[in-house]
C-alpha cells in the first residue's frame, strides 16, 4: 500500500449517473471507469432512490477494479438533498426517498410552521424535497409507525461510507447544503432539529477528509480488494468541484459546478444580501467555511432543449444566432434558480436551425451562469468544472457576460471525482494549469446586455 496514497477509487453518484473511477495522482488524471444510469425506483412506498441496484454496481465495479489495478483508498461523493433513514441495525428504515418526489409538498404547510428562517441557515425554501429537512418531515408524518424504528438520519454521501466501513458519521458538506438542518453562523445543527428531536438521530459530525477506517471484511470478500484498504468520510458533489482550489487558487474567485445542476460558488467575493426567491443560499465547504452559492437546473435544462440531439453547432451557427439576436429567455425548467415564476420563451426563432438551437441554448446557459454569479457577489476568474466545460459557446458567453476570465478544469477528470480523490490525499491538490478563456467580443456583449434588458 503506497503512502501518500495516489491511486484511489472514487464512488460519484450523481442524480442522473453514477460511476465509479480510479484517480492515479502520480498521472494526475483519471485512468478507469465503469459508469451506470440512476433513475428512481417508482413502486413501494413512494420513488425512492435505487440503492440496492447502486450497491451491487459498486461492488461489482470495486471487483472488477481490484484484478487489474492497485487501489490505495475508496473515496465518496455524491449530489445533494438525499439522506437515508436507518434503524438500530443499520438497515433501511423507510426507502431512500427521491427528492423529486412531489407528494413531499402535501405536508408542505405543516413544515413551513417548523423550518428555521433563511438568516439562520442560509437555505431558501425550495420545492418537493430539495430541502432535506422537508423530506425528512414528510417521511415522520405520513409514515410514522415506520419513522419511529429510525435511529441515525445519515446524509446520502456517509451512507455509502458506512456500507463500505461500517461506521457511521455526518459531514457538513451534505448536512449544509440547503437541509435546513445546519446554522452555518453557529457551525451546528438548526434550532429545527433540536425542536423536532432529531439531534438525537444524528451521527457524530467527522470532516469530509477523515478517514473512517477500513472496508469491512465483506466488501474484502465481495470485491478482492485488501483488507486493509482505508474509506474516507466523503463530500457532496458540488463541494467536491470547489474542493481543489481552495488549496491552489488565490481569492477572490468563483467556481462552477455543472451536471444536472448548475452549482455556483463565491469564495472570497463581494459582499451582497442573498436573495431566497431567487435560489441564493449558503453552502459549507469542506473547510466548515459558510458559502454563498446560487444554483439553476441548467443540466436538466439543456436535456429537454436539445431533446436528445448532439448536433455540433458551427462558428456559422453563431454568427446567425448572435445577428438575428435569436435568444431564449427563463426559465425552461420552473420554480428553480434566478427567475422563478417565468415561462421560457423564444425570440427571433423562426425557423432555427438545431445547430443554431443548440447555440442559443448554450448562450441562454452562459447568462443564467452569468446572473447567478452576480446575485452571490463572485469576483475573480470563474472556473467551470464538469459538462459546461468543454461547451465553447457557453463558455464563451458566459466569459463575455461576467468581463472575466474563465477557467476550465481538465478534459481528463471531472472536478467532483477529483475533489473526492483529494480527500484521501490533500497534499496532491497542486496547481493544474488550465485552460483560460477571455471574450472581449463586443457582439456577445451586446446580446448578453439585450438578454439582460428583456428581463427587466
Amino acid at each position: 500500500m503506497s503512502s501518500p496514497h495516489t491511486k484511489i477509487a472514487v464512488i460519484d453518484i450523481g442524480k442522473t449517473n453514477a460511476k465509479l473511477v480510479l484517480f492515479d495522482f502520480s498521472l494526475g488524471k483519471e485512468t478507469w471507469s465503469r459508469r451506470m444510469a440512476n433513475a428512481a425506483v417508482k413502486d413501494g412506498l413512494y420513488p425512492h432512490h435505487d440503492v440496492d441496484g447502486l450497491w451491487r454496481f459498486i461492488l461489482a465495479s470495486l471487483q472488477e477494479l481490484a484484478r487489474d489495478h492497485q487501489v490505495d483508498a475508496i473515496s465518496i461523493t455524491t449530489h445533494g438533498a438525499s439522506g437515508v433513514l436507518l434503524a438500530e441495525d443499520g438497515s433501511l428504515a423507510m426507502p431512500a426517498l427521491d427528492y423529486e418526489h412531489i407528494g413531499i409538498d402535501d405536508t408542505r404547510a405543516a413544515y413551513d410552521k417548523v423550518r428555521p428562517p433563511f438568516a439562520e441557515t442560509g437555505s431558501p425554501g425550495l420545492h418537493v424535497g430539495l430541502n432535506l429537512g422537508a423530506q425528512i418531515f414528510w417521511q415522520a408524518q405520513t409514515f410514522p409507525e415506520a419513522f419511529a424504528k429510525t435511529r441515525w438520519i445519515v446524509m446520502y454521501a456517509q451512507y455509502w461510507s458506512y456500507l463500505l466501513s461500517g461506521v457511521i458519521a455526518g459531514e457538513v458538506t451534505s448536512i449544509g447544503c440547503h437541509t435546513d438542518l445546519w446554522a452555518p453562523a453557529k457551525a451546528d445543527y438548526s434550532s429545527m432539529v433540536d425542536a423536532l428531536g432529531w439531534r438525537r438521530l444524528m451521527p457524530p459530525i467527522r470532516k469530509a477528509s477523515d478517514c473512517l477506517g477500513p472496508i469491512t471484511e465483506e466488501v474484502a470478500d465481495a470485491t478482492g480488494l485488501p483488507a486493509d484498504t482505508p474509506v474516507y468520510c466523503g463530500i457532496h458533489d458540488s463541494n467536491a468541484s470547489l474542493y481543489p482550489h481552495l488549496f491552489s487558487q488565490k481569492l477572490p474567485f468563483a467556481v462552477v459546478s455543472t451536471g444536472t445542476w448548475v452549482i455556483n460558488m463565491a469564495m472570497g467575493g463581494k459582499q451582497v444580501e442573498l436573495d431566497a426567491a431567487r435560489d441564493t443560499l449558503i453552502n459549507v465547504n469542506a473547510m466548515g467555511q459558510p458559502t454563498p452559492t446560487a444554483r439553476f437546473m441548467g443540466g436538466r435544462e439543456f436535456q429537454i432543449l436539445m431533446e436528445g440531439n448532439s448536433v455540433v453547432a458551427s462558428e456559422a451557427d453563431a454568427a446567425r444566432v448572435v445577428g438575428d439576436g435569436v435568444m431564449l429567455l427563463p426559465a425552461v425548467v420552473e420554480g428553480f434558480g434566478p427567475y422563478q415564476g417565468r415561462k421560457a420563451e423564444w425570440i427571433n426563432a423562426d425557423g432555427i436551425t438545431p445547430g443554431e438551437r443548440r447555440v442559443a441554448a448554450s448562450y441562454y446557459l452562459g447568462l443564467m451562469t452569468a446572473k447567478c454569479l452576480e446575485l452571490i457577489g463572485a469576483d475573480g476568474p470563474v472556473l467551470v468544472e464538469g459538462p459546461f466545460a468543454s461547451n465553447a459557446h457557453l463558455v464563451a458567453m458566459l466569459s463575455a457576460a461576467t468581463g472575466r476570465e474563465v477557467l476550465l478544469g481538465a478534459a481528463e477528470a471531472t472536478g467532483t471525482s477529483l475533489g473526492a480523490a483529494l480527500l484521501a490525499n490533500p497534499a496532491a491538490a497542486a496547481s493544474e494549469p488550465a485552460r483560460r478563456v477571455k471574450a472581449d467580443g463586443a457582439a456577445l456583449k451586446r446580446y448578453a446586455a439585450q438578454w439582460t434588458e428583456l428581463l427587466t
